[in-house]
């Protein structure tokens, strides 16, 4: 099933340029797993470890926060949409 992957602006470097992506998963950490094997600078910028996130990003399927949702293992269908959302902090 294929998904569409929406990159960031600041990421888009490590993506070949690419605002969004095609990909496949039958979860989002599948699909993500993809991600990385294609793009590995920027997977990783977007996990500490295989199995952790970087606390720094965050993504929202169809705009809900898979924190919400069954994170990593949160099941996607065909025409799904995964934002990668880095956070922005300041003062």
């Amino acid at each position: 099933m294929s998904i569409t992957i929406q990159i960031p602006a600041a990421l888009r470097p490590q993506a070949d340029g690419q605002a969004s992506l095609q990909l496949e998963g039958g979860t989002v950490r599948e699909a993500l797993g993809e991600l990385k094997s294609r793009y590995p600078e920027l997977g990783g910028r977007l996990f500490k470890s295989d199995n952790e996130v970087n606390r720094f990003i965050n993504f929202y399927l169809n705009d809900e926060d898979i924190r919400f949702l069954d994170s990593l293992e949160t099941k996607l269908k065909s025409g799904d949409e995964l934002a990668i959302v880095p956070a922005i902090a300041g003062g």
